[in-house]
Formats: structure tokens, sequence, C-alpha cells
């Protein structure tokens, strides 16, 4: 563990670093995503496209609030890294493991209860929800899967090797997508095959990550007979877990009411905003890598007294992380119409995508310095702060948009709109909590 640690070195060399193999990790965890869509798009027609599409912001929704605490985990394991700490660091563990598996049990049996009731609430168009709930369903039936290998994978980001979960998304990804052929069209499933391709290759890179924790030979080793809570450990994971899980709960709250929306134009509509969501997942690659850097690099050092260290890399994470995301923003912005025909060779699809990605893809610098700034929140022992900027700017302010303009104005530019808007208002917000950040001793 100790070649891994970021407490010391050049401090930007240890970013990039750690920051390249999650990036590329990121890149083939998104294919987890993307790649039912493409092949449900080429392989089926647009209304099956539309089906899985639709439930992005539910899986979202779901899945988000559970992933907040491997969040707030592998904070509480980096501090304990950082101060070299191996007894706490061992309790924190064993503490993370035993809740992901009770939070990834209850996930479970709420998805798969609740998805139809969910997708009608929503308003998904008639044409579409039969097999969108199938999707869910069973999408929602392996999700312990999902929770257990994001706590997994926190755990050991945390001490510092981002290599390990790089190449296990790398076979479980070409996995993936192997089995979303055979299934679509060798034995001609419909959008059962995706979900079942998508939950086998994510349970195989579970047990890869889980393998490396059983045989790890320094504190993070998992042993089943240890699974216990500790008190301190788990406090300490909830309170930089629940805020985070309630972020992105709120984020995702606010996108399923757009997709409500958006199922008001059709299903073209749905098909070409998800496509579009969907390509824009890989253009946000760079911001969840940074975003997942700055947060162990900040901890760790914060861990292990280096308050100076831990303020160079914020600044230099945050002018370097945007003026590369904005750049992938400007490459998407020229490529979109042939970007979203990769999903879909309907002019219909294609034009719906084409028009949202064009809007946002130029403010791709905003919502990367909301994410980056909310991570170094959350490394420097904030974690309420993102939950507050972004209830407010992003939760708050989308659902006032869409129940007051959205009920006189039916515009799909609305959709188009609504996110660099709010995009640009938390950056503001997150301006004035930086400067008034203090990174040194914790209580």
């Amino acid at each position: 563990m100790e070649e891994n640690l970021l407490t010391t070195g050049d401090y930007r060399k240890k970013i990039l670093g750690f920051m390249w193999p999650i990036l590329v990790g990121q890149f083939f965890q998104q294919m987890y995503n993307t790649a039912d869509a493409l092949i449900v798009g080429n392989f089926l027609n647009a209304e099956s496209l539309a089906a899985v599409t639709s439930t992005s912001s539910l899986v979202f929704l779901i899945i988000g609030f559970c992933l907040g605490f491997s969040s707030g985990a592998g904070v509480i394991v980096s501090r304990h890294i950082g101060a070299r700490d191996d007894e706490q660091t061992g309790k924190a563990v064993h503490t993370a493991v035993l809740l992901g598996l009770v939070i990834g049990i209850i996930t479970t049996i709420l998805g798969v209860f609740f998805a139809d009731d969910l997708l009608r609430l929503m308003g998904t168009p008639a044409n579409i929800i039969e097999r969108a709930a199938l999707y869910l369903r069973i999408y929602f039936g392996g999700s312990i899967s999902v929770v257990m290998y994001n706590m997994l994978v926190g755990i050991v980001q945390a001490s510092g090797d981002s290599k390990h979960p790089l190449y296990y998304l790398v076979i479980s990804s070409i996995l993936n997508i192997i089995l979303d052929i055979v299934f679509i069209s060798v034995f001609h499933m419909d959008v059962d095959g995706a979900a079942f391709a998508t939950i086998i290759a994510q349970t195989f890179s579970v047990l890869l990550v889980l393998r490396q924790l059983l045989n790890a030979k320094d504190a993070t080793r998992v042993i089943l007979s240890k699974l216990r809570f500790d008190r301190e450990n788990l406090r300490g994971i909830l309170r930089y877990g629940f805020p985070t899980a309630m972020q992105d709960s709120v984020i995702d709250l606010s996108n399923v009411l757009i997709q409500s929306y958006i199922n008001s134009f059709g299903s073209a509509a749905v098909a070409g905003i998800g496509a579009s969501t969907r390509a824009e997942g890989f253009g946000f690659l760079l911001i969840t890598a940074f975003s997942i850097a700055v947060t162990t690099f900040v901890s760790q050092n914060i861990g292990a007294g280096e308050y100076e260290r831990a303020k160079k890399g914020i600044r230099f994470t945050l002018i370097t992380s945007i003026l590369m995301i904005e750049a992938v923003g400007l490459i998407m912005y020229c490529f979109a119409p042939y970007i979203i025909s990769a999903f879909s060779t309907s002019p219909d699809v294609i034009a719906f995508g084409t028009g949202r990605m064009r809007v946002c893809s130029l403010f791709y610098c905003m919502v990367g310095f909301s994410h980056i700034s909310s991570a170094v929140m959350r490394g420097a022992g904030r974690p309420n702060v993102p939950l507050i900027v972004m209830l407010g700017c992003w939760c708050v302010v989308r659902v006032v948009i869409l129940m007051t303009i959205g009920q006189t104005v039916h515009d799909i530019r609305l959709v188009y709109w609504i996110y660099p808007f709010t995009w640009v208002l938390s950056s503001i917000v997150y301006i004035f909590f930086l400067k008034s950040t203090k990174i040194g001793p914790q209580e």
C-alpha cells in the first residue's frame, strides 16, 4: 500500500497517475450503460432503444443514492490510511462491506417491486412501457452487484490503487458487450437480453474485486468472519456518505421529473435525448475521474497533516480538469449528429439528440467545475455543502422551471437549456464556498 500513498512525491504526477487508470476504467464502466443502448438501437428498433434509455433516470436515482455511501466509505478509509492507522482501517473496511450488503439487498427488493409503478408515474409512453418495465425489473434484480462493486472498488481506490479496478472493468465490460450481442442477435432476446448481460458482467466484476480484497496483504484485507459494524466508523461513513447520497438523489430526482417532461414528446424524443445523455456520459468521464482522484488526494493528505500539499493539489486539479473537460465538449459539439447516429438512424431521433448535445456540450466546463468542487468539499470534511448547493441549484431550480415555464410552454428546447443554466448557477455558488473552505485539522 505504501507505494500507492498520495501523501509524498510530486503532487501533480501523483494526481494524474492516480486519475488516468480511473479515467480508462470509467470508460469501460460507461460501456455498461452505453453498450445496451448501442446494440439495442442497432439490432432491434427505436422503440426498444427508448425503452432502455427511458429507465436511466430511475436507475441513477435509486443506485445513485446507494453509491453515495461508497464515497463516504472511501473518505473514511483514505483518512485512516493517510494516518497509517491499520486497526481503524480494518474496522472501516469491514463496516463498509457489511453496509454495502445491507443497502444492496434493500435496493434489490424495492427496485423489483416498484419498477412498474415508477414508470407509470413518469408517464412513460404506452408503446414502450412494457419493455421498459421488463428491463428495469431485471436490472434491479441484480442491483446488489452494482452496489457491492462500487463499495469494494471504493475501498481499493482509497488505498491509492486505481489500476486493479481498471483491469476488472476492462474484463467485465468486454464480457457485457459479448453477452449483449449473443443474447440479442443470436438468441433473439429483446431488452431483457441487454439487462441480463449487464447484470451478469457486473456480478463477475464483483467477484474479481472481492478476490483481491480477500487476498490483500495490508489493512484493507477483508476477512468474512470479521464483517460487523464498528460504531465510530459507521458514523463517519454515514456522516460523509449520507449527504453525498442525498446530493446524488436530489439531482436524479430532478432528472426523473425532466424525463417525465421528455416523455410527453413521444418515443423519438425519449430515444434521441436518451442517446444524447448516454453519449454525454463519455464526455463526463474526466469529471468522474478527477472527482475521485481529488477526494482521495485531499482525504489522504489531511489524514497525514499535509495541508499545504492538499491545497496545491486542489488548485492543480480544478484548472487541469476544466480545460480538458471543455475540450471534450467542443469535440462533441462538432460531431454531435454522427455520435447520435451511432445509436439510431432515425432522422427524428438524430434531430432530438443533436439538438440537446449541441446546447449542453458548450457548458461542460461548468458542470465539471461544480463536480470537482463538490469532491473537494467532501475530501475537506464539508459533505453538507455539495448537498445544499446541488439541492438548491440543480433540484429546486429545475423543478421550479418545469412547474412554471414547463406548464405553459411545451417546447423541447426547455430540456436542452435547463441543464446548462443550473450548471452555471451552481458554479457561481461554489466559488464562494471554495474561498471560505479551510484546509486544516479535522474535528
